[in-house]
């Protein structure tokens, strides 16, 4: 599970050496995508600077409140060793440890590994259901239900194909272990509405709360007749929803009663959201792809509104305007932004004592950075930003905090790789 702690400890603030794939792009609108739009490669930092990242794509926008885009560059001791558990992954998503340390790794083409810390993999686990793969849709999250030490139960989310288009779906099902891994009695718990044919912005990722609550993040579609509904409590786009784990309507869900909206919906007015993990506290955090520049780090809240399409920092891909303002009555600020963005995938917030300096740090893969971001908190702002791995060119889907106190990543490619991240002996 995505739960860790978040600190308000003050730190020095150090000067430090930030799309989607491929065949997975962010495309917009507009025309273009991440891949063809990606930033210059953080470098060195004055002391006090911000990050070496470029130009701003749009610099007439300007921050609410002090602080909430490019923070002072900070730079880690601790000596990282980053250790190859396993490759030969194809274009894998996302992590979820079984108690034995072994792992669940999700590919994107549509199959489901086990992975030992040795970093064996089971032949596909079967019994899953078929994935619409095409862009950046297939297989996506994966969680263990929170009775899976007595119920066996996996949750899982996917592009679902379905007459008509495509929608995210989760689904359940108890995995059965053994030489030829299987799940069984497999029960789709929720669909995304209305049902549309594109093959982006789906979101995805999952995240179980303290009260046994699932949040599914989910984004607009990208295109047009989704994008405009994000601002609509009729349709799940643009939407965290909350789902008790058999699917059903916890009664204490904001919109719950109101005529013509979806009880599920948590919040509204998100863009595509691929990275979501909770604080110390329990509380909810996610980051979302912006358009070119304005990615977003947000503390998601009951009932309200994030702004997606009708306010942000960012443009087209084609250099069109989308935002007339940046602000408006009834809409949140994000916690902070990325002009130009790191497409943001996989969240961690870090609580282990392998690493003392990172507890309460916010972590995040970039895909077109190429770069795991950190973040360095203060209450709930962000004080200092260092982008690492930048080194080894790979595109980060996915940071989970092992049992270990590890960082475990995967990276989006063909080839890709399960990394771990320990101190250097």
């Amino acid at each position: 599970m995505r739960a860790f702690m978040m600190t308000s400890a003050v730190v020095a603030l150090i000067a430090c050496g930030p799309g989607e794939a491929q065949n997975n792009g962010n495309q917009a609108p507009g025309g273009g995508s991440k891949e063809q739009s990606q930033p210059r490669r953080a470098g060195s930092a004055a002391p006090g600077a911000p990050v070496e990242t470029g130009p701003k794509s749009v610099p007439e926008f300007q921050p609410a409140f002090a602080g909430q885009t490019r923070a002072p560059a900070v730079k880690t001791r601790t000596p990282l060793q980053v250790t190859q558990v396993a490759g030969g992954l194809n274009k894998p998503w996302a992590i979820a440890f079984l108690a034995d340390g072994r792992m669940l790794v999700t590919e994107k083409p549509g199959r489901l590994r086990i992975v030992t810390s040795q970093g064996q993999k089971s032949a596909p686990v079967s019994g899953l259901p078929r994935v619409d793969a095409r862009g950046q849709g297939g297989l996506l999250d994966v969680e263990l239900g929170p009775d899976f030490g007595r119920s066996g139960q996996i949750y899982w989310t996917y592009y679902e194909p379905r007459q008509g288009g495509n929608g995210l779906a989760v689904a359940r099902g108890r995995l059965v272990d053994g030489a030829q891994p299987r799940v069984e009695n497999v029960q789709v718990v929720f669909r995304m509405l209305p049902t549309l044919e594109s093959t982006l912005h789906a979101g995805g990722r999952m995240v179980w709360a303290p009260d046994g609550k699932l949040f599914v993040m989910l984004g607009e579609r990208s295109i047009l007749p989704g994008r405009v509904q994000a601002q609509t409590l009729g349709s799940h786009f643009g939407k965290i929803v909350r789902i008790n784990p058999d699917g059903s309507v916890p009664r204490d869900n904001p919109f719950v009663g109101r005529r013509g909206a979806r009880p599920e919906i948590w919040s509204s007015g998100h863009r595509n959201i691929l990275s979501a993990a909770l604080d110390g506290q329990g509380r909810l955090w996610e980051v979302e792809m912006g358009p070119r520049g304005g990615d977003e780090l947000n503390r998601p809240e009951r009932g309200k509104d994030y702004g997606w399409p009708a306010i942000g920092y960012g443009e087209e891909y084609s250099g069109a305007p989308i935002h007339r303002t940046t602000q408006a009555r009834g809409m949140e600020q994000p916690v902070y932004y990325w002009d130009p963005v790191i497409s943001p995938s996989g969240m961690a917030i870090y609580s282990g004592s392998l690493f003392p300096e990172w507890r309460g740090n916010v972590f995040v893969g970039g895909l077109s950075s190429k770069a795991l971001v950190r973040l360095v908190m203060q209450g709930d702002r962000v004080a200092g930003e260092e982008r690492l791995l930048t080194d080894r060119n790979a595109r980060i889907r996915e940071v989970v905090q092992g049992p270990d106190g590890a960082l475990y990543l995967l990276t989006d490619a063909e080839n890709g790789s399960l990394l771990k991240i320990t101190p250097r002996r």
